[in-house]
């Protein structure tokens, strides 16, 4: 049967547009395929947390506990004996060199020194006649007119009257001291504390009652002790290269008990050459500036001491180490898989281990994750860099304030579109 050649046509159409959907579907086989294939891919490959290490000169910080104390301070006595009549100071109050702060009942002193000033006074009467009476001797014993034993006992009785005015003067003086050391003043500047004494108290010469002490806190010292063994090693280390020496003074910083960190530094001023025998320590000191008397004698508080450097260290989360017999982290090789590597912890530094060896440049060290790729048996992971928990936290609570500002926006838009439609129907 021949056909007629529009019905040829026709056939021919269909049977193409056949084909073409049957491929078209096949492709989209493929392509679902293709995308079943890579999502399974990623889902076997989780995130892990990483931080990407770089060598750096690291400072290896000592931490050693220490105790405040004022650079200089002076106990205050009495010198002289009496009741004293006044206090001349503010408790707690910022006294200087020579500032009077009390005083002792001085009648007796005055009277004293009147007296020596009087025995001068008859001192130098007797010095007087003694030279009257040897110019007389003088021509006398030339003539033979007197006895040399006469005029020998005129030469006596002059020296004699030229020793009496040198003790009047001396009398004088001793009496001019007391009467001074009556008003006690401060020997030093500083803060001076409580008065352990009143008005009327008695007080003497020799009495062990302190009165007031007066202490300079600025600067403040710091005293240390570390051990000589850590010294020792410490020394070594920068003799053997694994160390570098601290360029210039030693820096150094305090930490009080609530853990914040003083906000001045200090510097070292010298470690004791001799070792205790009974503790095996060295005692230290440092100088702390104390500008704003913050600092306070006695207070207890941390030391932080850079002692070294060393130079080409990794700095990780302590975290991402396992600690034991040997030190080792988990990085992200080439291949995206997770490799063990054996590591050199030399220090702690805050929430962070210092890493000496092990480690290269570049290298991703796994910090978070780890636990869910291990459940989950995945052979590769996908690296994300990781952010310490204080950043995270901050950037949670400034969303919160970003949305609001966004949201503010966002009603503000509608009125102010409003007041621009009322303004042109006005117009």
């Amino acid at each position: 049967m021949t056909l007629h050649p529009s019905k040829v046509l026709r056939l021919a159409a269909v049977a193409a547009a056949t084909a073409l959907a049957l491929s078209a579907c096949g492709k989209g086989s493929d392509a679902a395929a293709q995308q079943q294939a890579a999502g399974q891919q990623q889902e076997h490959a989780p995130e892990v947390g990483v931080v990407t290490v770089y060598p750096q000169t690291v400072a290896l910080t000592t931490e050693l506990p220490g105790r405040l104390e004022s650079v200089r301070k002076a106990e205050v006595r009495a010198q002289v004996g009496g009741i004293i009549e006044k206090r001349l100071f503010q408790e707690g109050s910022y006294v200087r060199a020579g500032q009077p702060l009390y005083q002792i009942d001085s009648s007796t002193y005055q009277a004293e020194l009147e007296s020596a000033r009087a025995n001068l006074a008859s001192a130098e009467a007797s010095l007087a006649k003694a030279n009257a009476d040897l110019s007389r001797y003088k021509p006398l014993v030339d003539a033979d007119a007197i006895s040399r034993l006469e005029y020998d006992a005129a030469v006596t009785a002059k020296r004699s009257a030229e020793a009496g005015v040198k003790a009047a003067k001396a009398a004088i003086k001793s009496a001019g001291i007391s009467l001074n050391r009556s008003r006690i003043t401060a020997p030093i500047s500083g803060f001076i504390g409580q008065s352990n004494v009143s008005e009327g108290t008695l007080v003497s010469a020799g009495d062990t009652t302190v009165l007031a002490t007066i202490q300079q806190t600025n600067p403040m010292y710091v005293n240390v002790t570390q051990s000589a063994t850590d010294i020792m090693k410490l020394r070594q280390a920068v003799a053997d290269g694994k160390l570098q020496a601290v360029n210039g003074g030693i820096a150094v910083d305090i930490k009080f008990e609530d853990g914040t960190v003083y906000g001045q530094k200090g510097r070292l001023l010298f470690a004791d050459p001799s070792v205790n025998e009974s503790t095996g320590q060295v005692t230290l000191r440092a100088a702390i500036p104390n500008d704003d008397n913050v600092l306070l004698p006695g207070l207890y508080v941390r030391v932080l001491m850079n002692q070294a450097d060393v130079a080409n260290a990794y700095v990780v989360p302590q975290q991402a180490v396992t600690r034991g017999d040997k030190d080792t982290v988990l990085i992200v090789n080439a291949q995206g898989g997770m490799e063990p590597r054996v590591v050199t912890v030399a220090q702690q530094q805050g929430s962070n281990w210092i890493i000496t060896d092990g480690l290269q440049e570049g290298d991703k060290v796994i910090v978070d994750g780890t636990m869910i790729a291990g459940m989950t048996g995945a052979k590769k992971v996908t690296p994300k860099e990781w952010t310490p928990p204080s950043e995270t936290a901050a950037a949670a609570q400034q969303a919160p304030a970003d949305e609001a500002a966004s949201a503010a926006d966002v009603q503000t838009a509608p009125a102010s579109a409003a007041a621009s439609e009322a303004a042109s129907e006005q117009k």
